[in-house]
């Protein structure tokens, strides 16, 4: 006699185990939580015991300097470590999650088929919505861990972000184009096939097709990974937080690096065929953003200028310059080294702005006098270095409210003619001494006393204050080329040997940093004696790899590549921030 095999038993006890396993995955969370809130309380403490050393130092006084410096060092040492270790335990919680996530949605998955199926087969509706129910129930659970996760992935990058602060590196960012119809022109089999893909938001995977030197697969890591499917907001929601930085007082610098063709101008400036703004690059929204953000504090204390230079053939343009009848010796300037260790172009044209729509109508003034040449690869491919600065003078609110109130009390000072102002500083020994009839009568012999000629001047004089300038750099670099493939001749081989030796010095000036070299060579060309405050200096630097994702140009994306991974190994001192200062008058 067949035995009788009650399918909703069978259904009923897969829930029952699949909520099982959900609550032992939910405890082992739980336990990584509380391990990373541990981490967090340590890494709190640690940051106290910094600030207290640095407090007890300070009281030492200037002989035990050393001593405090060295103290410095091993609390941020330790601090480094310890974030490092955070980060690492953020890493294991993500890998948790993934493989939880992953289990939970193939098992909600085969539920649902056999739901379906059961649904097919059975009358039972009821215990068939229990199930769709409890499947419901299973998906809300998955949807909560994915928020605790995005949650946990925020807290990473900030973490990351105060180890880059403390160690003054240079942010990488990397971009990876969609594959274009210029992929497939005179390629052979296989060339327009995908090798570089971006596999997390921090991950690049390289895996080409052909064995040897070049066949190797590759992991390169960056603090931000953009994919083809990347929109140009996503990628300007990463630049934003610079911004913020720029008007706290920090000098801010951008900087495409890529070959030819492979998007730099796109990311850059965006589409110059579309006019839709979710085509606009980063320049564009970086003055909506810049100006937005000015607008929230007092109108009357930023002022923006912008400037607009080329580095072409290794000679500096000034493209917003009215020169003679539009001779090239007219635009032409020189890069020099200030007192003061800066480097400045001479004679450089700034344009005063209100708004982000006069920073684009001059931009897209002057791209028409940059130079273009169409190649093999690319039909308006760039052939200069262009720098975009904009420069924002700052003056603070609190500083000139303070001012204002001094020079109303210096009034004050000047329109009192019935009293004598007396302090414990004048050389009066006894102010008793003075009637009121000899307080009139000096005050009838000098109608206007002036603060300089009052019997006790002020001691304390007026006070004005001294704007400060923070500059934004945009830089949109000319690709690198190989001229077998650009087809370049004449005088076009001229550029490319410029341009290329540009990058080359940017790359040994960039090694001479991360080797902390004790001569490094900016002067070996105009783009790294111009970029030599933003590579080497106090600012912000981001450098926003552009690559192409298909194997004919694999050997340049791998020399991008190592040019962004040579770039986060830089560490120069802290970005310092610009304060206002006041000065008397």
């Amino acid at each position: 006699m067949p035995l009788f095999v009650n399918k909703d038993q069978i259904f009923a006890h897969q829930v029952h185990l699949l909520e099982h396993k959900l609550r032992s995955k939910e405890e082992k969370i739980l336990e990584l939580e509380t391990e990373n809130a541990i981490l967090h309380l340590r890494l709190a403490e640690s940051l106290g015991k910094q600030r207290q050393d640095s407090e007890e130092v300070k009281t030492i006084g200037h002989l035990h300097y050393h001593r405090k410096d060295k103290t410095s060092q091993v609390v941020v040492t330790k601090l480094l470590s310890q974030v490092q270790e955070v980060k690492q335990c953020l890493s294991e919680i993500f890998a948790v999650y993934v493989s939880f996530a992953t289990e939970l949605e193939e098992q909600s998955r085969k539920l649902l088929e056999k739901v379906e199926q059961a649904s097919r087969n059975s009358r039972h509706g009821d215990e068939i919505q229990s199930l769709q129910e409890r499947v419901a129930a299973l998906e809300s659970s998955l949807e909560e861990e994915r928020e605790r996760c995005r949650a946990e992935r925020e807290r990473r990058k900030e973490l990351h972000n105060t180890v880059v602060e403390l160690r003054g590196n240079i942010r990488v960012h990397c971009r990876v184009r969609p594959v274009l119809p210029f992929d497939h022109v005179q390629a052979g089999a296989g060339a327009s096939e995908e090798v570089i893909h971006a596999v997390s938001d921090d991950t690049l995977l390289v895996n080409p097709l052909k064995a040897g030197p070049l066949g190797q697969t590759k992991l390169f890591e960056f603090e931000r990974v953009h994919g083809p499917d990347d929109s140009q907001e996503l990628v300007f929601e990463e630049v934003r937080p610079l911004l913020t930085s720029l008007l706290d007082g920090y000098n801010v610098c951008i900087m495409a690096y890529g070959q030819t063709g492979s998007g730099k101008t796109h990311t850059m400036l965006g589409s110059q065929q579309e006019l839709q703004k979710k085509q606009q690059g980063i320049i564009p929204q970086v003055a909506e953003e810049l100006f937005r953000l000015i607008s929230e504090k007092p109108s009357e204390n930023h002022t923006v200028e912008v400037s607009v230079v080329e580095v072409y053939n290794n000679e500096v343009f000034d493209l917003l310059a009215k020169g003679e009848q539009g001779t090239v010796s007219s635009h032409h300037r020189d890069v020099i080294t200030t007192s003061a260790g800066h480097s400045e172009v001479t004679s450089l044209t700034n344009q005063s702005v209100s708004n982000a729509s006069e920073v684009m109508q001059i931009i897209h003034s002057v791209l028409k006098l940059r130079a273009h040449c169409p190649t093999l690869i690319h039909t308006d491919s760039s052939r200069s270095h262009l720098i975009v600065t904009l420069t924002i003078s700052s003056k603070s609110p609190n500083a000139l409210a303070l001012a204002r109130r001094l020079q109303r009390a210096k009034k004050d000072m000047q329109r009192s003619r019935q009293k004598e102002w007396w302090s414990p500083r004048c050389g009066r020994a006894n102010p008793a001494d003075h009637s009121d009839e000899h307080l009139l009568a000096s005050s009838a012999s000098s109608p206007s006393p002036s603060p300089s000629h009052s019997p006790c001047p002020s001691p304390r004089p007026s006070v004005l204050q001294a704007p400060f300038k923070t500059q934004l750099q945009l830089v949109d670099l000319a690709g690198s080329e190989c001229v077998g493939m650009s087809g370049a001749s004449g005088a076009a081989l001229w550029e490319v040997s410029c341009i290329n030796r540009s990058l080359s010095a940017l790359s040994d000036v960039l090694a001479a940093l991360a080797e902390q070299r004790p001569h490094v060579p900016y002067r070996n060309s105009r783009l790294t004696h111009l970029l030599q405050n933003a590579i080497g200096g106090d600012a912000k630097l981001l450098v926003m790899l552009c690559v192409s994702p298909t194997q004919r140009f694999l050997t340049e994306s791998l020399q991008s590549l190592s040019f962004g991974a040579r770039a986060r190994q830089v560490q120069r001192d802290q970005p310092r921030k610009k304060s206002h200062t006041l000065r008397a008058k």
